[in-house]
């Protein structure tokens, strides 16, 4: 009997050791921050990976996580500074840096989250609150708008450093037009875009215009030049003709020649065909010439 309770108090005692040093042991992720709390306050905050220890059955530990968290918001509204109504859809990427901060003035990731949420509302709340709609909604360049996302992430790490938590990044995902305005805007950016289509067309005739009346000026002053170089050409050719023939025939019998050869060209264009009858005044140069006539 004595020795079936020594078993009895045996098999409790190494119960209970085993219980004690499960209780005194616990194991932190590569990916965990371990926060050893002692009665609701933290001892100490483990970042190293591994086997821990602690006191058994007083000590408890809660993890956090090391990993970059992303919350995505719910859409809300915020009005711009001309007072135009829109939705704006923004996440933010946050971390725990310091855990004992975090722990003590949040203590969760749920009221991390509400806390951010109502940070970052306010914050691009008031940002939006210095734009007008046409500095949100236009054609430029989105990267422009990554100084807009810069200041709002600035102002949110800011303002989350006191709860030990480290913001990443803040992006806006779209702004969204409430449905009442969605066809006053689109009625605008196509206004915009007809006035540019017509000012683009204007210049561009313009331009034709201008190209057109230089075709037309460049076109009369080349026929003008040529005209004027086929009348000196013109003249040239017949003032060396006349040169030639006042060379050929300087006396009076190469002129009585010519005259000769003139007129018997004459006589032979006026005997083509078949009527050979030639009716001649007996004082004309072609009888003359042939009844031998001086």
């Amino acid at each position: 009997m004595k020795k079936f309770i020594f078993l009895i108090i045996i098999g409790v005692i190494l119960l209970f050791s085993i219980i004690v040093f499960f209780s005194s042991i616990y194991i932190v992720r590569e990916d965990q921050y371990a926060c050893v709390l002692r009665f609701s306050k933290i001892e100490k905050v483990v970042s190293e990976a591994g086997l821990q220890f602690k006191t058994p059955f007083i000590d408890n530990v809660k993890y956090y996580s090391k990993k970059v968290l992303i919350y995505d918001i719910e859409p809300s509204s915020v009005f711009t500074k001309d007072k135009m109504a829109m939705t704006v859809d923004f996440y933010i990427a946050w971390e725990i840096a310091d855990p004992l901060t975090f722990y003590s003035t949040i203590g969760s990731i749920e009221n991390a989250k509400s806390r951010l949420d109502s940070i970052t509302y306010n914050n691009v709340k008031n940002l939006m609150g210095t734009l007008n709609q046409n500095d949100i909604i236009n054609e430029d360049d989105p990267s422009l708008r990554n100084e807009i996302y810069k200041q709002i992430t600035d102002n949110v790490a800011k303002a989350s450093q006191v709860y030990g938590i480290t913001i990443k990044d803040v992006k806006i995902k779209r702004f969204d037009l409430p449905t009442e305005n969605e066809n006053s805007v689109y009625e605008r950016m196509i206004s915009e875009r007809n006035k540019l289509a017509a000012t683009i067309i204007a210049e561009a005739e313009k331009d034709a215009t201008k190209i057109k009346t230089e075709a037309d000026r460049a076109y009369n002053v080349m026929i003008s030049d040529a005209e004027l170089t086929a009348k000196l050409t013109i003249a040239e050719g017949e003032q060396e003709y006349m040169s030639i023939l006042a060379q050929t025939f300087d006396t009076q019998e190469k002129q009585d020649f010519y005259q000769f050869i003139r007129s018997l060209e004459v006589l032979k264009a006026s005997l083509n065909g078949n009527d050979k009858t030639v009716i001649l005044s007996k004082d004309s140069e072609l009888a003359k010439l042939l009844i031998g006539l001086d």
